[in-house]
């Protein structure tokens, strides 16, 4: 069975999240389509990459992304780095002839996203995003019921993610509050993942109405510590303030290529709310509900339902739903987020081994950040905005 190196840039959070996933792969996926193996890991000091090593299973690490990219005995560079970093290493990546998953958002935006997809185009290299709950079975489900047109023509589509996590004022200024750094806010932090949502559910985005608010202005500067997002925390008691450039919450309308009509919101700043990830599906035929944080769960409603037996109703994922042959046995054994992550990497060496396109892909990750864009237009404008590819009025 083959091998495939994983050189992964990055140790925090998504890397313990991805190391996991390359770990449990082949105890899952059995026989594997290549075995991964956790050949170096990078990060920014000495101390934090062998620390990364030893946690998280790698062989080697360095301090250096370029000379691990240029290794001839790499195949895969992972990118779980913030998000302004994705586009250099993953050009530099592809030009190195390996194959490339990076977290999302892709880019700082669209047009730094378009450079990476002709990068890995011209490399003709395998290329993933990692929108990993797409790949929870339930949501799995949802699609295969649309496909099958269980639930007839999508007239509505309502999505959410909330989090209450950066709800305290308190709470340091991290880079996901800089926009040098993340690109945007909510928006390309988790708002990004109900846009995939809608994407692979419902259809392409053409249209966009949005409002954007920052509700904590200012934060705390940071002066050590790590949390468990992997953000250096503030540990004084009196220290300056600085400036947030980007969104707390947005909210959209959206208009789909297909007729369908929808909307998208996602906040960090909802207290109460832990990771509150959630679709509402409408159509001609019957209705599907999700809600990650009962991730087991597809609710389903059709109309030709027995009248005595109308409302929404619980499908348990299990063997018999996508996935479910490689995962437990039992239905509502439970699904976790490690599992999309193993799922993710398996069905991306997959794509290398068979030689067939990953998805979602750079491809997918674009035109995600090009929705973003028109969001953050829309916002700025106060008015209707058309989704285009760059070079498009």
């Amino acid at each position: 069975m083959k091998k495939m190196n994983i050189g992964m840039i990055g140790g925090g959070f998504m890397g313990k999240a991805h190391a996991l996933a390359y770990a449990g792969m082949p105890m899952f996926f059995w026989p594997a389509p290549a075995i991964p193996n956790r050949h170096t890991v990078v990060d920014v000091t000495e101390e934090l990459a062998k620390d990364a090593a030893a946690r998280l299973g790698f062989e080697n690490y360095s301090t250096d992304w370029r000379a691990v990219v240029n290794d001839p005995d790499i195949d895969i560079i992972d990118i779980v780095t913030p998000n302004n970093t994705h586009a250099e290493i993953a050009i530099a990546a592809a030009k190195a002839g390996k194959h490339i998953i990076s977290e999302k958002p892709l880019a700082l935006g669209a047009e730094e996203a378009k450079t990476m997809l002709d990068a890995v185009r011209a490399a003709g290299v395998k290329h993933a995003v990692a929108f990993n709950y797409r790949r929870t079975p339930a949501v799995a489900l949802a699609k295969k019921y649309i496909e099958e047109g269980r639930i007839g023509k999508i007239l509505n589509f309502r999505g959410t993610y909330l989090q209450d996590w950066s709800a305290d004022p308190n709470s340091p200024l991290s880079w996901r509050f800089q926009k040098k750094i993340a690109g945007s806010g909510a928006l390309g932090d988790i708002g990004t993942h109900v846009v995939d949502f809608a994407r692979y559910l419902v259809g392409e985005i053409s249209d966009v109405n949005a409002v954007t608010k920052t509700w904590i202005p200012e934060r705390p500067t940071q002066t050590g510590g790590v949390d468990k997002l992997g953000t250096v925390r503030n540990i004084d008691a009196d220290v300056p303030k600085a400036v947030v450039d980007v969104d707390d919450e947005f909210i959209s309308m959206i208009k789909f290529e297909n007729g369908a009509i929808g909307s998208i919101e996602a906040t960090r700043n909802a207290w109460g709310r832990n990771n509150f990830l959630t679709f509402e599906i409408h159509g001609e035929k019957g209705s599907l509900y999700f809600n990650y944080e009962r991730r087991d769960e597809l609710q389903v409603s059709f109309s030709d339902d027995p009248s005595d037996a109308k409302g929404f109703r619980t499908v348990y994922t299990g063997p018999a739903t996508p996935y479910g042959e490689a995962l437990w046995p039992i239905p509502a054994l439970g699904i976790g987020y490690g599992e999309t992550k193993i799922i993710e990497t398996h069905d991306f060496i997959q794509a290398i081994v068979e030689d067939t396109e990953a998805s979602p892909n750079f491809q997918d990750g674009y035109r995600v950040e090009l929705i973003a864009d028109a969001i953050l237009e829309s916002a700025e404008k106060g008015a209707w905005i058309k989704v285009n590819d760059l070079g498009q009025k």
